[in-house]
């Protein structure tokens, strides 16, 4: 299965950083060619996106994370990166990346980030 894999989540608390890694499997996605994204799917709420990145290097944020989290991705690697900081319990939730608009086949399992004091 083409899918992405994401990794780097985890239990924290408020005000703590977590860097996470998206990889492309033996290089079935090219990260150079489409719009990029970081989504994440809250406890009985749907996937929304919180960070883009297109093939020319412009980053796009809402607002609710806008100046705490940076996108960045390298395509030689395969890989994307999403870096949180001064998080917050309404980060809580499962993150996932894929291209934007998403292909389907792409999701993966998703990342647990658990803030919490």
């Amino acid at each position: 299965q083409v899918r992405l894999v994401e990794s780097g989540g985890g239990l924290v608390q408020p005000g703590a950083s977590l860097r996470l890694t998206c990889s492309a499997p033996a290089s079935y996605f090219n990260f150079r060619m489409p719009t990029m994204g970081w989504y994440r799917q809250a406890a009985g709420m749907q996937r929304e996106l919180v960070a883009s990145i297109t093939k020319g290097g412009a980053t796009k944020y809402p607002d609710s994370v806008k100046g705490r989290f940076t996108i960045s991705r390298d395509g030689t690697e395969n890989a994307m990166y999403l870096q949180m900081n001064s998080l917050k319990s309404e980060d809580t939730a499962v993150y996932y990346c894929n291209a934007f608009p998403p292909y389907n086949d792409y999701w993966g399992q998703g990342t647990q980030v658990t803030v919490s004091s």
